[in-house]
This record gives structure tokens, sequence and C-alpha cells, in this order.
């Protein structure tokens, strides 16, 4: 049984080229036994994993990497492959797509508990761990990471070694900030790249080919992990097409639910589900006021995209303000809580109020309230509460 994932797990391992490093690559503590990488298909997961195995310093027959969709899963458990491994002396097992498998929350359970395996897995951004059948949530330490933010573009594409900020520290110190980042790279250079084509580091793989790339990503994200995942009918993934779609040809603040339910032809709570399932497989952005907290049957105050970059991709007519607003909010949602105020754009950490827009966008509607900013495109240094839209893609 082992010969096979040895070999496959070799070939793969052999197969990884240089890789540049994410955001979340000195994050990790790899003392955990059992750690889980979650996050949107194409973000670099799978090779983070194979990075991480292949420096490992011990011998290749210690460490084995397997998918769960693997031919070789139709004759054996994962269980019984992690007990084989383990008996002929495994120290670490890495296990990618685990959402494609079964029950896996169980069979990781019973391996963290009768085995002295490490363990490291990865799955869908739509998998929730939390109320798990088997409480893995007391056992996994689960990283959740997101595409690439600016700065991480700015290094894959230049070379240049950039740091990254805390939101407090942008709001207190932009300009100072921003002219440290000019002084060694122009970020309108590379500004309308990024929102085009930078989110997904696969861009770098082919530039020529990264709108078909993407395109198979989203399928494959709608066709196979949202299925797996949750109770939605194959025959009804083609509803998830339409919604992209629709959502992508509306202004997020002008959302008609019930319009929208009526041309997909489906139910206001199957709408609201399917929302949920396309917002947790980080194909939508859905959006809520501080009082309506996570009732994923609450009307959405405002749908987005998920990055700009499918703004592009997918939507004939691409509006700016609407660009501009997807990338805040992507850029923000990685390590912060996101809600629609009643005035202005965003509220942010229920303390900082935003209102999002080009150069010339003052401060008209959130006159007068304590903590309140514009994050202005157009611009390359901010003065007083009006900082530059990019700085924000910094953050990490």
């Amino acid at each position: 049984m082992l010969d096979i994932l040895f070999e496959n797990s070799a070939l793969y391992l052999n197969s990884l080229n240089d890789v540049k490093k994410r955001y979340f690559y000195n994050l990790i503590d790899h003392r955990d036994k059992l750690i889980g990488i979650i996050g949107a298909r194409g973000v670099g997961k799978t090779t983070y994993i194979l990075n991480y195995l292949k420096n490992l310093d011990i011998p290749l027959n210690k460490k084995l990497y397997i998918t769960a969709d693997n031919v070789e899963f139709s004759n054996f458990t994962l269980l019984e492959i992690a007990k084989e491994f383990y008996k002929m002396g495994g120290k670490v097992l890495a296990i990618d797509e685990i959402h494609k498998y079964k029950n896996f929350e169980i069979e990781l359970k019973q391996i963290y508990d009768m085995l002295g395996l490490k363990v490291i897995f990865s799955g869908s951004s739509a998998i929730k761990l939390e109320h798990s059948k088997a409480d893995l949530s007391r056992r996994a330490i689960v990283y959740r990471v997101s595409g690439l933010s600016f700065r991480e573009f700015l290094e894959f594409k230049t070379g240049t070694s950039l740091k990254s900020y805390s939101l407090e520290e942008i709001l207190k110190n932009h300009t100072d900030i921003a002219f440290e980042i000019i002084e060694q790279i122009k970020p309108f250079e590379y500004w309308s790249e990024y929102l085009k084509f930078g989110y997904y580091p696969f861009y770098f793989d082919n530039p020529g080919k990264y709108k078909i790339k993407l395109n198979e990503t989203v399928n494959t994200v709608i066709e196979v992990d949202i299925p797996s995942i949750f109770k939605i009918k194959y025959e009804n993934v083609v509803n998830l097409k339409k919604l992209v779609a629709l959502i992508c040809n509306s202004s997020p603040f002008k959302l008609n639910i019930k319009e929208l339910s009526s041309k997909i032809g489906i139910d206001r709570d199957t709408l609201y589900l399917y929302l949920d399932y396309m917002h947790k497989g980080k194909i939508l952005n859905v959006i809520r006021a501080k009082a309506k907290g996570d009732n994923i049957f609450s009307k959405p105050d405002k749908i987005y995209l998920n990055n700009p970059n499918l703004n592009y991709s997918y939507c004939p007519n691409t509006n700016i303000e609407t660009v501009r607003e997807t990338a805040f909010a992507a850029f923000l949602m990685v390590m912060h809580t996101v809600n629609i105020p009643k005035k202005g754009d965003f509220l942010i950490d229920d303390k900082y109020l935003f209102e999002i827009g080009g150069k010339n966008k003052g401060f008209n509607q959130i006159k007068d309230i304590e903590n309140s900013f514009v994050a202005a495109d157009d611009i390359e240094i901010g003065f007083g509460n009006k900082i530059p839209l990019w700085l924000f893609g910094f953050l990490y």
C-alpha cells in the first residue's frame, strides 16, 4: 500500500522548484502535533506543505505527502494509511485537499489520539472545524490564509524585501510609512497590475494564462469543493455560477435580494445559504451591519466578489468604485472584523470608520465622527486622516 504513496510523495517533492515565501510561512509553529492550513484554492497551501516537507531534515521515508482525492483512498482509509506509515517509523504525515475525504474529522481525531504522528493538513476555506463531529478544533491548530497582499505581490514581482505594518501603525504614521516605501519602490508602477492579476500566486507561473487558470480555480471551488462540504445537489451548482455573474454586475450597495432570488429561480432562504457557501469558499465577501451578527439568514448589507482580480475577470463593465471597495475589504478581512456602518463604507473592529474613493474623496459623509478616515485611490502619499488605498495592501 505505502510503496505507491511513497513514490508519489517523492515525485511531488522533487517537482517543487524555487519557492517564493508567503506571509504565513513564519507564523506556523510546527511544534504542534496537528496543524491545519485552510484557505481559498490557489493561494499556495500545497506549495507551503511541499516546501515544509522538502526542507524537513529527516529521511525521505519518515515523511509522507498524500492527497485526499488520490485513487489509493478508494481501497484504504486515512486511518489505515496513517497506522501503516507510523508502524514503519513515519514521523510527519501531510494530507492535502482533506475536505474531499468523507468524515475526515473523525479519522484525524483518531490519528491524533492513537498515534505519535505529526500531521499537517490543508483544506478549503469553507471547512468549519469549530462544530465538527469530532470537535477537532480542540486538537488542531488552524491557520487561515489568504491571497497575495499588495506587499507580497511587490516582493514577488521585484525581489524587493518590504515590511508589513499593523492597522494602528498605518493610521498613526501613514505619511512616514509611505515615504519609506516609496524610497524603495514606486507603488503605482504595479498597483493596476495587482488589482487585475496579483491576488493568486499562480500568476507568476504563467502570466499569459492567468485568467484561464483563475476561471478554472473558481469553477473547481464551485463544482467540487463547495458540493463536497455542503449539501448541494450537483444540478444546482449552475445557480452558484449565476450568482457570481449577477453580483458581478450589481453595485454592492444596490443589491436587491428579492430580484436576485427571482433571477436565479430559488427562494430567499436558499439564496442566503448559497451566499454563505460562496462566502466561505472565498468567491464572495458577504458583509453585514454589526447588529445583524453572523446570522446567515439576515439580509447582507453589501456583497462583493472576494478580490478585485475576480471583478476584472468576470465583470464585463468593471466599476472602479466597486474595485476599490473590494480591494479594501479583501485587505482588512484577513486580520480584522469588517462591518457595514450607518454612515461611511466600512466599520473596522467596531472602532474605525472608513470612506473609500478616488483622490478627490472628501469627508462629507463622515465629518465630525471620531476615528474616521478616507482610504483614497490615486494618491501616493496621504495627509491627516486621508490615507492611500494601496497602503492597506501592506497589512500582511
